[in-house]
């Protein structure tokens, strides 16, 4: 038998049709996994946080705004928002529209790392989904299903997709003007936060009692959901470098030391001000920890993911607690889901955080620019005290950015929709919940099989001939509670 060449490459590296020279096996199956766990923060992370957090009258709407919104975006998604996205130039904010869907472009080289179109295709989708389900936060218990659908296309075609060329694509306004944002402090967590605000202003808030109280029907279930959250956190900061590389090592440690250096922080503080630990307010940190690091995950030191912890445990806390009893504007508002403090706020405290400790080292490692990118603190280190302002004045620019953008181009949205249904589920039918929604409801079941419904859409089956019977011939034995 033939010896193989002296330097012949191993049968599996060898490049072919179906594994091109320029792709790496190991970077495209990391980047397919962490797509895959960033997608399952939604699906069906989000579905069962929402679906516990809520009042049992809304677990079941809650959920399925999240699940179609995972499924609305996909499809908008490759018929033109990732081309909008990511594609060629059209305007310095925005590409130009085209499909992601032949053979030819989903197999080319993607615009950065070694993997093919297809896969950052992917990956790209599952961040844009989670962003429209964050947005639904703001707006449970009371948005018309049918606004919502029509909501989810334009918000993504005319809001998240400028927002991820700006600041995402290799042509964008600020993202050549040397901005950071890592993997989507502002992207993702600034503008759901801004615009889940912005359409909880224009849909009005729940109905009174709900408001005064809104307990969550299932904890366990809400934890079960953050759990998934936090683990996929791996994949939604891990996944940015577009490479299995020491990066992508750095940011997904410090992902979760600031998650949980912020959950730490916000129960000390709950212990110390309320005399309780909340199992809701350490969800609460943990999620404000996961958004602060975000912008920043891959070119700070664990020192600093540290104090970030700290901050994201404390800062949103406050406005939480204490700036939005006293505020009128956030308390006119209804903010189901505290979307505002937990992803406006920590997000926009994360991007100015990244102005201060950006290493311009690790920036190197990231943007492969070594110069470009300098926080303060190390501008004053260096004494290149030009660049450390100019960052921290280009993450406030962004800032400003995806705020004043977020407001109008959700008003105007929500002002659209508004012209073809109600924004706003009748009052009636806010009264009853998921049955008036949907006809269906979460916990429908009661002793052995009979269901325990009290709305007025509710039909009963005949136990002699399985005939539905309508609910005015049952006699009520037991009533859910709401």
């Amino acid at each position: 038998m033939a010896s193989p060449p002296p330097f012949a490459l191993p049968p599996n590296l060898v490049p072919d049709e179906a594994n091109p020279s320029w792709m790496s096996k190991g970077d495209n199956a990391w980047q397919l996994t962490a797509a895959t766990l960033v997608g399952l923060q939604s699906v069906p992370g989000l579905i069962i946080l929402y679906g516990g957090a809520v009042k049992k009258k809304w677990a079941v709407n809650s959920a399925f705004m999240a699940l179609y919104a995972f499924a609305c975006v996909l499809v908008c998604w490759v018929c033109w928002g990732y081309r909008l996205s990511f594609g060629d130039e059209l305007i310095p904010v925005w590409g130009k529209i085209n499909v992601a869907l032949s053979q030819h472009y989903l197999l080319e080289k993607g615009f950065a790392g070694k993997f093919p179109n297809a896969t950052m295709v992917f990956f790209q989708f599952v961040f844009a989904a989670i962003t429209l389900i964050l947005i639904a936060g703001a707006v449970l218990g009371r948005m018309n299903f049918y606004a919502w659908m029509l909501f989810v296309p334009l918000w993504l075609t005319f809001s998240y997709t400028v927002g991820a060329y700006t600041i995402w694509s290799l042509n964008g306004w600020l993202a050549v003007k040397g901005m950071i944002d890592y993997s989507g402090g502002y992207v993702i967590h600034l503008s759901s936060g801004v615009a889940g605000f912005t359409a909880a202003y224009w849909v009005g808030p729940r109905l009174a009692k709900d408001r005064e109280r809104f307990p969550p029907n299932n904890i366990l279930l809400m934890l079960a959901g953050a759990g998934l959250l936090w683990m996929g956190w791996t994949g939604f900061n891990g996944g940015d470098p577009y490479a299995a590389n020491i990066d992508a090592s750095l940011a997904v440690l410090n992902t979760h030391v600031c998650a949980a250096t912020s959950l730490l922080t916000w129960l000390i503080l709950d212990v110390l001000v309320f005399g309780k630990a909340s199992v809701i307010g350490a969800v609460q940190g943990m999620i404000t920890g996961l958004v602060c690091i975000t912008p920043a995950a891959g070119v700070v030191h664990g020192w600093a993911a540290i104090i970030m912890g700290i901050c994201s445990g404390s800062i949103p806390w406050f406005t939480m607690m204490v700036v939005h009893k006293k505020s009128e504007l956030l308390q006119k508002v209804d903010d189901t889901m505290a979307v505002f403090h937990t992803h406006a706020v920590a997000g926009s405290l994360g991007g100015l955080l990244t102005g201060l400790f950006a290493d311009p080292k690790l920036c190197n490692l990231f943007y492969a620019k070594y110069g470009q990118y300098v926080g303060l603190f190390y501008g004053f280190h260096m004494k290149d005290y030009s660049n450390g302002f100019r960052q921290v004045g280009l993450q406030l620019l962004g800032m400003v950015f995806v705020i004043v953008f977020n407001i109008i181009s959700t008003s105007i949205i929500c002002l659209l929709v508004r012209f073809v249904v109600p924004l706003r589920m009748t009052e009636e039918d806010m009264e009853v919940g998921d049955e008036a929604a949907h006809g269906e409801e979460a916990y429908a079941i009661w002793g052995q099989g009979e269901r325990s419904e009290n709305s007025r859409f509710s039909t009963y089956n005949d136990m002699e001939t399985g005939a539905p019977k309508s609910k005015d011939h049952v006699e009520m034995t037991s009533t859910t509670s709401y």
